[in-house]
């Protein structure tokens, strides 16, 4: 019974992080296999704030992304999230980079959309209602800034991550550090999202973490990419390895094979749980996309691909063009160390 905690952590997102406006429209997606209780929650909030929230409940696809929409009423769905405001996706199979989603942020130029998909009241509480939202932008914008005038870049971690990659300059670095007052997509709080120049990754990446899909949940053992010019040539590992493979080449396309982006974890809050949504967030991890990326974020074209996946590696150290800001998941950088939000011991 968490009653008295959600209100606190819908509120904090639907006034703080959102800043709705009285009579705003708000939708917010679900389908079959979502917290209904989170969502009425958070559509509670919206009212209560002098909006006017639309719930739509769908049957579960069975994929994400663009795998999505053979099950979605592709047409109506567009038209509903065309026309509103704000847009909150709790769905479990998540409509992210969907037809849907696409054309939503095409069409609707005023549209502040957030993933929050898998999500459950526990996960709104620890991983919204509780940071310390304020400090923890600092701390990100100011990291954020360091990427933009950055040129090239180098991520390590215990388990054997060693790879590099440059920045396009024309890329999207999307700073999710509890703001999304501005028409935009937007994800949980506590990710600062990097599109590195599509052909420049070059090295060795593990996932020691979670996996999603198509598990959802921590591997068997870890999964080893070796990629050369952003394109995986070789999966190595455990069971999990051959499986993922499989899946990867079971879309046909040969863009599930390419390396999409990089995002770092940086919410106080989060534990590997085997809930990407959160597992992408653990302080000092970094998340490694795969497939699909949408043109708002790699204009003009993005990069096309039938559907997208994400892996967790844990403990990183990154050198931003030779300079250290983590170390093993540690801030380890003097001036970021007095922005950071958590405990500096």
């Amino acid at each position: 019974m968490v009653h008295f905690e959600l209100q606190n952590a819908a509120d904090k997102l639907i006034q703080e992080i959102f800043q709705v406006r009285k009579d705003e429209t708000v939708i917010i997606t679900a389908d079959t296999g979502s917290d209904m209780e989170l969502v009425n929650g958070v559509a509670s909030s919206a009212y209560s704030a002098g909006a006017k929230p639309m719930v739509i409940t769908l049957a579960m696809p069975r994929g994400v992304g663009k795998a999505a929409d053979p099950d979605l009423p592709v047409a109506e769905l567009t038209g509903a999230l065309a026309a509103c405001d704000v847009w909150i996706e709790f769905n479990h199979q998540w409509l992210l980079y969907s037809t849907p989603f696409e054309e939503a942020l095409k069409r609707n130029p005023k549209l502040r959309y957030m993933c929050l998909v898998d999500f459950d009241c526990n996960l709104l509480i620890r991983l919204v209602g509780k940071v310390k939202t304020k400090q923890l932008k600092k701390f990100m914008t100011r990291v954020a800034e360091l990427h933009q005038t950055a040129k090239a870049l180098h991520v390590t971690t215990p388990a054997g991550t060693d790879v590099t990659f440059r920045l396009d300059p024309t890329h999207v670095i999307s700073n999710d550090c509890g703001d999304a007052s501005k028409p935009g997509m937007h994800f949980l709080t506590g990710q600062l999202n990097v599109i590195p120049d599509f052909s420049s990754t070059n090295g060795t990446i593990v996932f020691d973490g979670t996996i999603t899909p198509p598990f959802g949940k921590i591997p068997d053992a870890p999964v080893i990419l070796t990629v050369k010019k952003g394109k995986i040539i070789k999966i190595e590992g455990g069971r999990a390895a051959r499986e993922y493979e499989q899946w990867l080449d079971s879309f046909q396309d040969e863009n599930m094979l390419r390396m999409a982006h990089i995002a770092y974890g940086f919410n106080p809050g989060a534990k590997l749980t085997g809930n990407i949504c959160e597992d992408e967030r653990v302080w000092g991890c970094t998340e490694w996309g795969i497939g699909y990326v949408s043109p708002t974020e790699a204009p003009p074209d993005g990069q096309n691909a039938k559907s997208h996946t994400d892996g967790i590696c844990l403990n990183s150290s990154v050198w931003i063009d030779g300079r250290q800001i983590l170390d093993k998941g540690k801030i380890c950088d003097p001036e970021l160390l007095q922005l950071s939000p958590v405990d500096k011991k």
